[in-house]
């Protein structure tokens, strides 16, 4: 077999393939095999017709496309192979010559993987950012304990505050008439949390138990509901009842009551502790994307705007897997979320071209500077995967060799030890 590729624009070229005839007249073979089976000829039992009679009567033609179906995906496997080309969708194949007695040859129009053009990915200046761990960090976690363990009580007599629980009915109303989704009864809204459009939870503030409201908002101009984005309308509401958090006291006991602790002081020391790791890890997160930011940032890519949509397939099924796990399907949640699976894809395709670049960015340093993955340090990541996993490290091995034979883990090492080496060759900003 021969292959010659020719680089063209965008990213495609014309990848010309050459069979040998042996092989060509094998397939055929196969193919007479199979299509033989199924003919019915005349003084034959089905499936023993004889080649040349077979040829003579249907023509040696007639085997061509099975013969093709045989041919074509080894050949090209092999051509891409030879070549050293990284296709990145499926080919166009244009049958150049299928004769009996001569070679193949086809031509396949292919779109390869981009080669990135590097910019500057040593040196790189982060901008330095303040994780230290401050007193009212440690306020603001025992304030959402205190929240944790507090109780909802109905407010007898006053006004509704932010951050209480209005137990409301409200109707919607556009240019006089109710519109459809616009109408709930003894509906529990927590005053401040933004579930309702802008400036609703606003005007209820202030309100007493068994007062009625009129209160005129607009929709926002990116609403899902395309007859109500942008347009002002007016909701008549009724309040019920006002519920508000009443907190317990942060004591000693209160410390015993959510903690192993015995003292405040002793449990706001392991506050303390715990978001000062947690600081360090996000500080170490927050440089880490920063180099990655700047590297992708100043690589030139020729991006295929295939490979950006197989990076949205990619999200799309990892978002419909997370929502499987809550117990719903994207068909109930395009019906929930006013999409489709259009606007959907629209909204991933941002993130899935950064994706995309910021991977093909990390390959090309990774290649540049020649970063290997030894096999201790497959070791070591099996190891790590296993004890975070709670299985054994020989069970850990066999998935990912059922996988992907140990490539995805490898890839997985050799990006890491990329950042590291841009991490390791920062500098703080001037």
């Amino acid at each position: 077999m021969k292959a010659n590729w020719e680089k063209q624009e965008n990213n495609q070229g014309i990848l010309t393939v050459e069979v040998d005839t042996d092989q060509v007249d094998r397939a055929l073979d196969q193919a007479f095999k199979k299509v033989v089976k199924k003919v019915n000829v005349p003084g034959f039992r089905k499936g023993k017709v004889p080649r040349k009679l077979f040829e003579a009567r249907f023509g040696v033609e007639s085997l061509y496309q099975d013969a093709l179906d045989i041919l074509l995906p080894e050949a090209y496997s092999q051509a891409v192979e030879e070549t050293g080309i990284e296709p990145v969708d499926r080919p166009e194949v244009d049958i150049e010559q299928m004769e009996k007695g001569q070679p193949l040859v086809f031509k396949a129009t292919v779109t390869v993987k981009p080669e990135p053009q590097l910019g500057q990915y040593k040196g790189l200046e982060v901008e330095e950012k303040d994780f230290s761990v401050k007193p009212e960090d440690i306020d603001e976690e025992l304030k959402k304990m205190q929240e944790r363990q507090g109780e909802l009580e109905v407010v007898e007599e006053g006004e509704l505050q932010n951050g209480d629980h209005a137990i409301i009915d409200f109707e919607g109303f556009k240019d006089g008439e109710p519109f459809e989704g616009g109408k709930g009864e003894k509906f529990d809204l927590e005053i401040g949390s933004g579930t309702f459009i802008p400036g609703f939870e606003d005007q209820l503030v202030g309100m007493k138990p068994g007062e009625e409201k009129e209160i005129e908002v607009t929709f926002p101009e990116e609403y899902h509901a395309e007859e109500l984005a942008g347009q002002p309308v007016t909701f008549k509401v009724k309040l019920h009842e006002i519920k508000r958090l009443n907190l317990p006291e942060l004591d000693d006991e209160f410390a015993r009551d959510v903690s192993e602790f015995d003292t405040l002081d002793e449990l706001k020391e392991d506050i303390k502790n715990k978001l000062e790791e947690k600081a360090e890890q996000d500080a170490e997160n927050y440089k880490r994307e920063a180099v990655i930011e700047k590297a992708t940032e100043n690589t030139t890519i020729d991006l295929p705007d295939v490979m950006v949509e197989n990076e949205v397939d990619q999200m799309v099924q990892e978002f419909a897997q997370r929502l499987q796990m809550q117990g719903m399907t994207l068909d109930i949640y395009y019906q929930y979320a006013g999409l489709n699976e259009e606007q959907l894809r629209e909204q991933f395709k941002e993130d899935a071209e950064k994706r995309v670049r910021t991977r093909l960015t990390l390959e090309a340093i990774a290649e540049a500077e020649n970063i290997e993955v030894t096999e201790e340090d497959v070791e070591e990541e099996l190891k790590k995967l296993a004890e975070m996993y709670s299985r054994d490290v020989e069970e850990i091995r066999k998935i990912f060799m059922v996988q992907d034979g140990m490539e995805g883990v490898k890839n997985d090492i050799k990006i890491r030890k990329t950042i590291d080496l841009l991490v390791e060759n920062s500098k703080p900003a001037a």
